[in-house]
């Protein structure tokens, strides 16, 4: 595996140079250095609140110290659950504090198990490596955003009747943008943490990650893979010492303003609701919608389930239905539309209650394991790599965990771990 993962990087390494040797990306990066130089001893940065702003939040340790621990997903699942306008039924309640206790024993206690001792025994990464992986991806997902704005022959924001024409083959390279942002911000902190850069500069550099990630992702149209990409960029800021508690807390305060701002907004706009209505309206309706079709698959899945692994299988190239068009199929017999499912309705139409359990346990144990690595070694391709798998575990809430891509990053990091965990054995 080893001599795989060598001449895989040492091909991409090669490129990397190869692309930053060239005179448009010379060009590029002493622009880039010019206006990071410019902000860095900018006047007007100095207006900005430094780190000590809102210090009464540092005093509070759950915020400072677990703000981003695994049980975050339950935190926020369960307030996605009370925004619904209805109650969840008897079965449903019960398989809801089944995901609960399972991801809860997996994140909390079966996780206290593993690497106590030799965590710096985990596997080590080069900077180069994980750099030039990012930088190649970020290229990828570039190049196949010209091709997909190509075939629909246009803006999907400008033109937002054309972003159903969007093919998947050509918009699921451009989320590989995702995973790039989290790898070339991870060794950006690498170099934070040698003293190569600045505070200032690593945050202007994060910055110009976001610009980019909005850029491209706003002009497809998407949200989703857009809020991914800030929770990546805050959550890796915030464990390598580069974002504020404040600034996160503040951040979170504008983010959720916004959610409910702009689904309100554009209800008035279609006129789904009126003017008297609340303003959370939106989001009630939205949460109601969802824990009604998680009522369904509750029913459908029971103890033990119906399709045992078949949606999870289908988020696999080439199958006839994707997982979402599967539950619209289940639920209403309506395959030309897509429901999201929340995080354990694949779980329950695959394995039923019993599935659940031992699904969520799992989830929590990745997530836990991450979680103490990053805790205990501050290693900056660990924060990376636990802030792509904490960010699609909080957005897979309302969605999901089924996009290919997101099951790929999972996979990848539940290789790690094991390797992690064998090697402290061993050691």
């Amino acid at each position: 595996m080893s001599i795989i993962y060598s001449g895989i990087t040492s091909l991409i390494n090669r490129i990397s140079d190869e692309f930053h040797k060239s005179f448009l990306f010379t060009f590029i990066f002493t622009i880039l250095a010019f206006i990071e130089k410019q902000w860095v001893n900018s006047y007007f940065k100095r207006l900005y609140p430094n780190e000590n702003f809102l210090s009464f939040l540092n005093k509070n340790q759950i915020l400072k110290t677990h703000i981003f621990n695994p049980l975050i997903v339950l935190f926020l699942f369960a307030l996605f659950l009370l925004l619904s306008l209805n109650n969840p039924s008897s079965s449903l309640v019960m398989t809801l504090l089944l995901a609960f206790a399972g991801f809860f024993i997996g994140s909390t206690l079966l996780s206290r198990y593993f690497l106590n001792n030799n965590l710096d025994n985990i596997v080590h990464f080069k900077r180069h490596d994980i750099y030039s992986i990012g930088f190649c991806l970020m290229l990828i997902s570039i190049v196949f955003f010209f091709i997909s704005i190509a075939s629909v022959g246009g803006i999907p924001l400008l033109k937002p009747s054309i972003r159903y024409l969007l093919k998947p083959i050509f918009t699921m390279p451009v989320f590989l943008i995702i995973p790039a942002t989290c790898l070339i911000a991870s060794a950006y902190l690498k170099d934070f943490q040698d003293e190569k850069i600045t505070r200032s500069q690593v945050r202007f550099r994060f910055l110009f990650l976001l610009l980019i990630d909005c850029a491209f992702l706003l002009l497809l149209g998407y949200r989703t893979p857009l809020l991914a990409a800030f929770l990546i960029i805050i959550i890796i800021g915030f464990y390598g010492n580069i974002v504020s508690l404040w600034e996160v807390v503040v951040g979170a305060v504008i983010g959720i303003g916004a959610i409910v701002g702009i689904g309100y907004f554009r209800s008035l706009g279609e006129m789904t609701i009126t003017s008297s209505t609340s303003p959370l309206y939106s989001l009630q309706s939205r949460a109601d919608f969802t824990l009604h079709v998680l009522n369904l698959l509750d029913f459908i899945g029971g103890n033990f389930g119906l399709t045992h692994g078949h949606m999870l299988a289908s988020s696999l190239p080439g199958s006839d239905l994707g997982p979402r068009m599967m539950v619209g199929k289940l639920i209403a017999w309506r395959t030309e539309v897509t429901v999201t499912p929340t995080l354990i309705g694949q779980m329950i139409v695959d394995f039923g209650k019993v599935g659940v359990f031992v699904e969520m346990l799992l989830l929590g144990f990745i997530l836990g394991i991450g979680f103490k690595i990053v805790k205990f070694t501050k290693n900056y391709f660990y924060i990376g790599i636990y802030s792509l798998i904490l960010t699609y575990s909080i957005l897979g809430i309302e969605t999901g965990i089924l996009d290919i891509q997101v099951l790929i990053y999972f996979a990848i990091a539940i290789f790690i771990y094991i390797t992690c965990i064998k090697r402290s054995i061993w050691n």
